[in-house]
């Protein structure tokens, strides 16, 4: 008898906060670090999913977003003013805006939830990528850096020169970039690196690397370079050097090839972990960051003819390196 007391109280319990939640409005802050396809990208599925998810569950969602423009102060007066909203749970997009967020709620110990952060543990963001351990969890757009470059001497075996172009101030970018070069170190390959922190000095950076006469650019998962991606793709073709890149939002503003995570999903699933953290009562610090698997190739096809490959033969190079290979059109925006 005891035991189908108890039994009635916690099914009272699950229907009461049911009950609670059903009706309920969730104040979400999203901040974005710069207007970028991929980012735009994540933004946009994370408001839809969130949207689907409040029609289902009777919630609704009241998002207050705004874009950091790569500017920290801004950034910084973004994450105060979601503050004084008294959001209930903030999502930071990249790792800068995740970095400010984690410094700015450790005594209000609002919710943060991070989208697009290539290393959480390198950025001391979480404690473990199974146990973040605080007020805060996200998912992860990880590069398998040597898939990438996997690629390039699938593509051309006589590789000898391949140019390195990041920002040296991007955190998504240390780690992938210390991995190229003790791959290509171990492969006796020649490399130079090329910086910029703005459009200007990233092309003059692929001015460079095009004066040096590499033989393939590789960048990762670098916020700065995908600004600047419309305005060197074409100065990367016209030279016939093909841009290996760490995100198919790159190919789509004309690099020859973005290898990585699904942008779109990446999003879903970061709305999917928002609502199980303000609806389901989901304890960021026991909810453990979401990586994905790295496997699709994307390649610019008219990047590709433009640099003189072929698709279907170069598809077929790179197919026993991907689970999958696509062709995408150049255009501004997904």
């Amino acid at each position: 008898m005891k035991k189908i007391i108890c039994t009635i109280v916690a099914l009272a319990l699950l229907l009461g906060m049911a009950a609670i939640a059903e009706g309920t409005t969730y104040k979400v802050g999203i901040c974005n670090y710069v207007d970028d396809a991929s980012l735009n990208q994540i933004v946009e599925n994370i408001q839809a999913r969130l949207e689907a998810i409040g029609q289902e569950k009777g919630v609704t969602f009241e998002i207050n977003y705004d874009n950091g423009n790569a500017d920290n102060s801004v950034i910084q007066q973004i994450i105060a003013n979601f503050v004084a909203d008294q959001v209930d749970l903030m999502v930071g997009v990249a790792t800068p805006v995740a970095m400010q967020m984690q410094g700015m709620t450790e005594d209000n110990g609002i919710p943060v939830v991070f989208a697009a952060v290539s290393d959480p543990l390198s950025a001391e963001l979480v404690a473990s990528l199974d146990a973040p351990g605080g007020n805060i969890t996200g998912t992860s757009d990880y590069l398998d850096t040597s898939a990438v470059l996997n690629l390039i001497f699938a593509a051309n075996p006589e590789a000898k020169t391949v140019g390195l172009l990041y920002d040296v101030g991007q955190d998504a970018s240390t780690t992938p970039i210390a991995e190229a070069k003790a791959y290509l170190d171990e492969k006796g390959i020649a490399y130079k690196e090329y910086t910029g922190t703005n459009v200007t000095e990233v092309q003059l950076a692929a001015q460079a690397a095009v004066a040096d006469k590499v033989d393939a650019v590789f960048t990762p998962t670098d916020n700065t370079i995908m600004t600047a991606e419309l305005s060197i793709y074409e100065t990367f073709a016209e030279a016939g050097i093909p841009h290996y890149t760490g995100a198919d939002s790159f190919a789509l503003n004309g690099a020859f090839l973005g290898y990585g995570v699904d942008y779109a999903n990446l999003g879903v699933e970061t709305a999917n972990m928002i609502a199980a953290i303000l609806v389901d009562g989901a304890d960021p610090a026991a909810t453990p960051v979401m990586t994905f698997d790295n496997g699709t190739a994307t390649i610019n096809t008219e990047t590709c003819a433009a640099i003189g490959f072929e698709f279907d033969a170069i598809s077929e190079a790179f197919a026993p390196f991907c689970t999958r290979v696509q062709g995408i059109e150049t255009a501004e925006s997904f």
